[in-house]
């Protein structure tokens, strides 16, 4: 079958994003928490996001800047302190979630304004938002920047898991108990998880 070629790298920024962002899916989506130097807590979607390793548990986000190039609140909290906390959302967040993508004036907290609960994490100064069935508490290894994106890798230090989620003899999830919602092609699409089939991996 005859492929469409897409010059991807003449066209960055929108038109690499639209197709892109349509074509890489489903994508996870990470709800961010950040504190800024006055407490006040950010969080915000991203779904350029996934793990990356696990020796060590890394994560990779790319938070981006403000038309005028300044940071976006999750890129200068996480410059400025270097911790966070991940969280992973399931259909009943899925409102939540994306109110919190909203522009908000500097000094606002979306936790604040969609009512989110909160309590403390173990190990980063960045609260757990209690309704989302996992959150990974992370701290910042390293930040690099390619052109206009910043790429944000994390160490995962401590994961909170729903209880039936996973089971913490084997650390085996159960996706009975678990249906993230994912993203599909930008500005409002997304998907749900359930539907879950198998391919057992070649063996010899």
């Amino acid at each position: 079958m005859e492929a469409v070629r897409f010059d991807v790298a003449a066209h960055p920024g929108a038109q690499a994003y639209k197709l892109l962002a349509g074509l890489v899916v489903p994508r996870p989506i990470a709800l961010v928490t950040t504190v800024d130097a006055h407490g006040i807590v950010n969080a915000a979607p991203f779904s350029f996001f996934n793990v990356m390793g696990t020796e060590p548990p890394l994560a990779v986000l790319a938070p981006g800047d403000r038309d005028d190039g300044t940071p976006k609140d999750t890129a200068a909290n996480l410059l400025a302190n270097g911790e966070c906390v991940i969280h992973l959302c399931d259909e009943p967040m899925a409102d939540r979630m994306v109110a919190c993508a909203r522009p908000l004036p500097a000094g606002e907290s979306e936790v604040a304004r969609e009512r989110l609960a909160t309590r403390p994490a173990e190990r980063v100064r960045p609260p757990i938002l209690t309704e989302c069935p996992v959150a990974l508490e992370c701290r910042v290894l390293d930040v690099r920047k390619y052109g206009d994106n910043r790429i944000v890798v994390v160490e995962i230090l401590l994961a909170h898991v729903r209880a039936g989620i996973a089971d913490p003899v084997t650390w085996r999830v159960d996706y009975k108990h678990y249906a993230p919602i994912g993203r599909m092609n930008s500005p409002d699409g997304y998907v749900r998880t359930q539907d879950i089939f198998r391919k057992e991996l070649p063996r010899g």
